[in-house]
């Protein structure tokens, strides 16, 4: 049943994306806020990209500069230096919309969606940038 196992593991750990990386999902923002930032620091130096993280009043700010920082964190697992490293992808996907109900005039109701966003940054060198 199990045919070329070996192959395909192989084909896969060639192909496979080794940039560092990070993630975070299920956070309690809209989507469209987390993009603002991200719009922000895409294609910066990781070094510029977190001293503008640490002066931005955006609720989004902080969240970003941890998972900036874990990903940066990651590539030194990698033999990245922290100086190298550029911001080359990051975005904000939506995550499960929580529906709420609030009550309105006459014994009505209208829905309140509280939205929640993953978001990802994808680090590496400036020689690394896909096409």
């Amino acid at each position: 049943m199990a045919t070329r196992m070996t192959e395909k593991a192989e084909k896969r750990r060639i192909t496979r994306d080794n940039r560092p990386k990070a993630h975070v999902r299920h956070i309690r923002m809209s989507p469209t806020k987390a993009r603002l930032v991200l719009d922000v620091i895409r294609g910066m130096k990781y070094i510029e990209a977190a001293a503008v993280l640490e002066n931005t009043p955006n609720a989004a700010a902080p969240i970003v500069k941890k998972l900036i920082d874990s990903a940066a964190a990651n590539g030194e697992m990698k033999n990245y230096s922290k100086n190298e490293l550029i911001v080359l992808e990051c975005y904000a996907d939506a995550g499960p919309t929580l529906k709420r109900m609030i009550s309105k005039a006459k014994g009505s109701s209208a829905r309140i969606n509280k939205r929640t966003c993953h978001i990802s940054v994808v680090l590496g060198r400036a020689d690394e940038r896909r096409v």
